[in-house]
């Protein structure tokens, strides 16, 4: 895949992860129960692969060569467990956005990805193998982090709790380790399909246990809200899971992470411009964290060797 499409497919797998989260925070929101929106979601991104793997040949014949090799022992089990990261994810969209915006959020995924997709990248964890660490790939990196100490001007400390900014360090750091999974898994299994429900299927499990956990504890949520488009984010989830799994291989970790932070950045601060959150940063502050992202992503593209 030509290099110029692999990073644009990255920055678009960034794009719908921001569009996501600002759609699981508002659902969040409005049930006033951040688990039970998480598993709303990604438990309707579940049917719609369940359908998809059952319709299409590719998903079929995916989902046997899957259920094949778990039997057989050529796929491990820790290949099955990306779903435990994306459900990390979720639940903390729909746990912190809404009172922190999109771009706070995109922040600290920007810091825990970039930090671990350079480590997974350097032990050769993904499915490109070892890719080494150049001046190119470290500048890039420590560019991004620059962008997370930008985004936090302004007092943004002051007005967010740190398990607020915590988590999505976290996520991040699952996220780079999810892309790197789904990669292997999908050069087992043939078809980013396949790797993508194992996603859906793990990550939907242990969302529902944590929302049973916290409806027994809080109680149940208020009303469901009326409006259709605060339940789209498993499909969203869905596509850009896919789309992950079938870059990964072409770009390695750290610079699938560093597109998607770039589509991050951009759909966030368009997001939080039109529908701010009580902890957004200022425009201005957001407007040079994309700056300085997209020289990091520049910077990191130089070509790699192996």
């Amino acid at each position: 895949m030509p290099a110029g499409l692999a990073i644009g497919g990255a920055v678009l797998v960034g794009a719908l992860t921001a569009l996501q989260a600002r759609v699981n925070g508002q659902l969040g929101a409005r049930l006033d129960d951040g688990f039970v929106a998480a598993a709303v979601s990604f438990g309707s991104g579940l049917v719609v692969l369940i359908v998809l793997s059952a319709v299409l040949p590719t998903g079929r014949r995916g989902f046997a060569v899957l259920a094949s090799g778990v039997r057989g022992g050529t796929i491990p089990w820790w290949m099955l467990c990306g779903g435990a990261a994306g459900a990390l994810t979720v639940a903390t969209q729909g746990l912190a956005v809404a009172v922190i915006g999109v771009a706070l959020f995109t922040v600290g995924v920007v810091a825990g990805q970039t930090l671990h997709g350079l480590v997974l990248d350097r032990v050769g964890y993904g499915p490109a193998g070892v890719v080494a660490v150049t001046v190119p790939r470290v500048v890039g990196g420590a560019l991004a982090l620059l962008a997370v100490v930008v985004s936090l001007q302004g007092g943004v400390l002051e007005r967010v709790s740190l398990w607020m900014l915590v988590l999505p360090f976290a996520a991040g750091a699952g996220i780079a380790w999810q892309q790197a999974t789904n990669g292997r898994l999908r050069q087992r299994v043939g078809t980013p399909l396949a790797a993508t429900l194992v996603n859906f299927i793990g990550g939907t499990a242990i969302l529902l246990v944590a929302a049973a956990a916290s409806v027994a504890v809080n109680g149940s949520p208020s009303s469901p809200p009326a409006e259709p488009w605060v339940y789209t984010g498993g499909v969203i989830g869905v596509t850009y899971i896919f789309l992950s799994a079938a870059l990964v291989v072409h770009t390695g970790v750290l610079l699938l992470g560093l597109g998607t932070v770039v589509g991050q950045l951009l759909t966030a601060f368009a997001l939080d411009a039109l529908w701010p959150a009580p902890a957004s940063p200022a425009w201005w502050v957001q407007l040079i964290t994309i700056v300085i992202a997209l020289g990091s992503v520049v910077v990191a593209s130089v070509p790699r060797r192996r």
